[in-house]
């Protein structure tokens, strides 16, 4: 079989596309921040916790298309998802799961000890995390912990020894996995009435409209005062502050923006996933 390049550049795009290799570039910035308090970041470490990131990141997304699929063929807002659409096939899925497991497993050893023990935990994590709303009303807080392991785990690469876990900025890890739960409840409000027809758990499904509002704006404000909390804790300069400071306060409006706009209120939080790490690198350098 010849080469031709211009197969392999539309597989390539098809399966970026499939991964949504966009939302790994907005996830870096987090743990490039995290990296950034906990110590001094070489270049170096700099590849290998990219490279872990993206590789986890793959495999968690190949997992997710591949556990929901009985699913997202059924729901009219996933139907056009690649694997339900048959764009992407599930030979094709495995092997980008497979390819991003070793490149997770590969860069968290060439990063230390301790990244190297958590690098099963941690795809544990991601694979066990689509069939949360299979088991109970709370998937978010999963959705929210998973996410929570990448500025956890650039932040534990920095000092690969015992004295890891004083490193990590907790505050940060803590501000993230309340950030990602609330916005999670926010957008599961778009699917409450298929939830519920399919007995799969979301506090919109299991306890209303209502409730899941008020849990967004919980989460979504305690994150956003952690996020500034987690800045003056460190010394960092005024003006990253201020930064960090406009993305809070997106944060929280994004939660009154989502009471009737889902969309709207759920793309905001793009914005505050790079406002929190830009301050963070304007306060630090």
């Amino acid at each position: 079989m010849s080469f031709d390049p211009e197969v392999v550049g539309a597989t390539a795009l098809r399966l970026l596309r499939f991964i949504r290799v966009e939302h790994t570039v907005f996830t870096l910035p987090m743990a490039y921040a995290a990296a950034l308090l906990a110590g001094e970041l070489d270049w170096w470490r700099a590849v290998f916790i990219g490279l872990a990131v993206f590789g986890l990141r793959t495999a968690g997304m190949a997992w997710n298309n591949i556990a929901d699929y009985p699913i997202d063929r059924l729901n009219p807002r996933t139907r056009g998802r690649m694997l339900v659409s048959s764009r992407v096939s599930f030979r094709e899925a495995y092997a980008v799961f497979g390819i991003g497991a070793v490149v997770f497993i590969a860069s968290a050893f060439a990063l230390g000890k301790w990244p190297t023990l958590l690098a099963l935990p941690y795809l544990a994590a991601i694979v066990s995390y689509p069939y949360a709303k299979r088991i109970h009303c709370l998937p978010h807080l999963h959705l929210g912990l998973v996410y929570a392991l990448v500025p956890l785990g650039a932040a534990i690469a920095m000092w690969p020894d015992d004295l890891a876990a004083a490193r990590v900025p907790w505050l940060l890890v803590a501000a993230a996995a309340l950030w990602v739960a609330g916005f999670d409840i926010m957008y599961s409000k778009a699917d409450v009435n298929f939830d519920k027809s399919q007995r799969l758990g979301s506090v919109a499904a299991c306890f209303g409209t209502r409730a899941a509002d008020a849990a967004a704006m919980l989460l979504l404000a305690t994150s956003a005062a952690l996020y500034l909390a987690n800045y003056v804790h460190h010394g960092l300069n005024s003006l990253g502050f201020v930064i960090t400071a406009v993305g809070a306060a997106l944060e929280v409006t994004s939660a009154v923006v989502g009471l009737r706009n889902i969309s709207l209120g759920f793309n905001m939080n793009l914005a505050v996933g790079l406002l929190i790490p830009l301050g963070i690198f304007v306060g630090v350098i």
